[in-house]
């Protein structure tokens, strides 16, 4: 996959437009600006005409005084930066007892309602999740990728064994148990994300 240059990387990034914008709905001059952030009344010209990259701390003082996050000003990167890559020794974790989730994908913030999350479960022998006993708001899906399980949605129960897939909306009462003789592991699909977000 092609990495982006310098110039698509340029070509992405509008935050000397959105510092412009912000300044003059604050009705700021570029002269009271600069004073404020301590640098040349020049330079945050060149930065809002995108002709000038400033140093971070440059920026961060520009975001002071205009007091706006660099979340904002860096949206479209992220936006376009899609992919996300969690290195296998990189992955958060939370355990829940003996059972461990191991995070496969990340939330994103601006995702809202349609976030997703994903990770791996690992439970040992007899052991059971905890956190859907009461259910929430969104979908789920997993595939058990060694060991058998079982679901346990509302009233009812069903037997999963290695390579089987389950989705089931969220709202309801849930439960995976490990019933098999040895660990259960399974990849699962939470959204809008939970245990992650």
């Amino acid at each position: 996959m092609k990495d982006l240059s310098q110039s698509d990387t340029r070509k992405i990034l509008r935050f000397g437009e959105k510092l412009r914008e912000v300044r003059e709905k604050k009705g700021l001059t570029l002269k009271a600006v600069a004073s404020q952030a301590g640098v040349s009344e020049s330079l945050v010209s060149q930065i809002e005409r995108g002709r000038v990259y400033p140093a971070i701390d440059t920026l961060l003082s520009l975001a002071n005084v205009l007091d706006v996050r660099l979340q904002y000003l860096f949206e479209e990167y992220d936006r376009r930066g899609p992919v996300n890559v969690i290195r296998a020794g990189e992955r958060r974790t939370i355990h829940e007892d003996a059972v461990v989730y191991e995070e496969v994908a990340r939330p994103e913030e601006q995702d809202g309602k349609n976030s997703i999350e994903s990770y791996l479960i690992t439970i040992p022998v007899g052991d059971a999740t905890h956190r859907g006993h009461y259910g929430h708001l969104g979908k789920e899906m997993g595939y058990i990728i060694e060991g058998k399980a079982r679901l346990k949605y509302e009233d009812r129960d069903y037997e999963l064994h290695s390579g089987d897939s389950v989705s089931f909306a969220a709202g309801a009462p849930h439960t995976i148990e490990n019933i098999g003789d040895s660990l259960l592991k399974a990849l699962w699909v939470v959204s809008p994300a939970q245990r992650f977000s």
